[in-house]
């Protein structure tokens, strides 16, 4: 090869396998498409680019549409919470103040019941004194009895 390339000639080339024309497929030239096929397809791109857009822009609309309702609800919902908790709120000043109105006669309540406990108390020490002193009487029945009847 080397001593082919000193004299001028070509290099030989590798020998190739050798092809089959009916195997072979033949390239065509690629041809570019005539000008009205091209405004054709661009069209059609920008038609389908446009629906697409206008699809995520609708959806993303939607979305925001979707939260504004939400909030507005919520909105609601908190207002009538508020509500409740003044109505809560102006209704535990009124018992306040009815219970206040109501301590001076909670209090006399207190003061009777240790009344009444203090005057069981009592009562049961005197029960046991007159037990006592029923005893002592009825003993001293029992000996006037008998003196009695010694004296006889």
């Amino acid at each position: 090869m080397a001593a082919a390339a000193a004299e001028g000639l070509p290099a030989p080339r590798p020998e190739e396998p050798v092809r089959d024309d009916a195997a072979v497929e033949t390239a065509e030239e690629a041809k570019e498409p005539a000008e009205a096929d091209i405004n054709e397809l661009c069209r059609d791109m920008f038609s389908k680019m446009a629906t697409y857009l206008t699809g995520e822009l609708t959806a993303t609309s939607e979305d925001y549409k979707l939260l504004e309702n939400m909030n507005k609800l919520t909105s609601l919902k908190y207002l009538e919470m508020k509500d409740i908790a003044i109505n809560i709120s102006r209704n535990l000043k009124d018992l306040n103040q009815k219970y206040a109105g109501l301590q001076p006669y909670l209090d006399q309540i207190n003061i009777i019941e240790e009344q009444v406990a203090a005057l069981e108390q009592a009562a049961y020490k005197l029960d046991a004194y007159s037990k006592k002193l029923g005893n002592h009487f009825y003993f001293f029945q029992f000996e006037a009895k008998y003196k009695k009847l010694e004296k006889r």
